[in-house]
């Protein structure tokens, strides 16, 4: 089959690889139909995340047909339609019981690795990096899809690809990453981040009550787009992100943060966004950390800051004295998709949102290498990248 395979910084190809096959009675084989170019794999383009080989197939946004199902497998069957969601879940550990699918205890086959990492290990990720399993991903012709009796989304007939596929990550992320800030009807809710996820954030948000929903970006596609989901919009190229927020909030700041940026945080009119780039050059520091910085200083004491974007290894001068002192609460994590995902696909059957509002741009499979570059670089206002094998 051809698959997009990672060879290294900024080095992604489109690869003859071998086919997929069980090796778990409770595996699936899914048809890949529709995925995706998410933010996160750009952390992995950029060289930013460690752990990563020559050849890993890249992807954990996807979806498409059942083909082969093992015999332990009841959920499923040939011609099922399914979305996959990007964590791989048992369903059975104490974890995946309380409904903390993300850090499920027993998928990630190179835990003994993420537990010296991390402390203790998190789930398998599809298409990620060796710390989290270095499971092969989605941006492929067929992937193999193990604990198939847990995981997948069943696609109810009448919709389409598009209108389902960001089940898998970016929709259930960016509302995660609202309803974790307990929203209120007399909040403000700030999202740094007019990206996919930053996207989904602002419909959230909207979706969930919030009086006032404000979107900081520089690039101006996407800001656009975020004012069509109902945000105020800051382009923080032409304005001051902390004056203007104190304006919007009368001086008190907003109730609720979100950063849908993460690693790569893209300022660079700041002294701390200058400092960062720096020690990242001369490798003395992993992230780039200017958002968090940003949102530490602006949000209203007793405030929520809600971080959904991608953060790997060490971060310099964060002002935790701001934090403590403060009394802000932080909350993190990556998405624990099954979580939300019958209640999304409900509002997505009923009308309210339509995720392929976010899609920009659609592509073959093999010109999926170019379209990395393009979604990094923003090219053509890329909000989105759907890849069609």
């Amino acid at each position: 089959m051809r698959a997009l395979c990672w060879h290294g910084k900024q080095d992604i190809r489109c690869d003859t690889v071998p086919d997929p096959a069980i090796e778990h009675p409770r595996d699936a084989i899914v048809k890949v139909t529709s995925c995706a170019i998410c933010g996160s794999d750009l952390h992995l383009y950029d060289g930013f995340m460690p752990g990563m080989q020559h050849g890993d197939i890249m992807g954990h946004e996807f979806m498409g047909e059942v083909v082969e199902v093992g015999p332990e497998n009841r959920k499923l069957k040939v011609g099922d339609r399914v979305v996959v969601p990007f964590t791989i879940v048992c369903g059975e550990c104490d974890q995946c019981r309380r409904g903390n699918f993300s850090v499920c205890e027993r998928t990630n086959r190179n835990k003994e690795i993420a537990d010296k990492a991390f402390g203790h290990t998190t789930a398998g990720l599809y298409g990620y990096t060796h710390l989290t399993g270095g499971y092969p991903g989605g941006q492929a012709e067929y992937v193999r899809v193990p604990y198939a009796d847990v995981g997948p989304v069943k696609v109810p007939d009448g919709l389409t690809d598009e209108q389902v596929l960001f089940l898998g990550d970016i929709f259930p992320t960016g509302w995660q990453a609202v309803v974790q800030c307990e929203v209120e009807p007399t909040d403000t809710v700030a999202i740094w981040g007019a990206g996919p996820v930053g996207q989904f954030c602002v419909r959230s948000a909207v979706l969930l009550g919030a009086k006032q929903v404000v979107c900081i970006d520089n690039v101006p596609e996407r800001l656009s787009m975020a004012a069509a989901g109902g945000a105020i919009t800051i382009n923080f190229d032409e304005e001051s992100v902390v004056e203007r927020l104190n304006d919007l909030t009368q001086g008190k700041g907003p109730e609720k943060c979100i950063d849908a940026v993460g690693m790569e945080a893209h300022a660079t009119a700041t002294l701390d966004s200058i400092y960062d780039r720096v020690k990242q050059a001369a490798m003395m520091e992993t992230d780039r950390p200017h958002v968090l910085r940003e949102m530490m200083y602006v949000c209203r004491p007793a405030g929520v800051l809600s971080v959904p974007g991608v953060y790997g290894g060490l971060l310099d001068k964060i002002p935790f004295g701001m934090v403590m002192n403060k009394s802000l609460t932080i909350r993190t994590g990556q998405t624990h998709v099954n979580r939300w995902t019958d209640d999304l696909l409900r509002r997505i059957q009923e009308g309210q949102i339509d995720p392929s509002f976010v899609i920009t741009h659609t592509v073959g499979l093999e010109q999926g290498p170019e379209y990395y570059k393009t979604f990094r670089d923003k090219h053509d206002g890329c909000v989105k990248v759907v890849l069609k094998p």
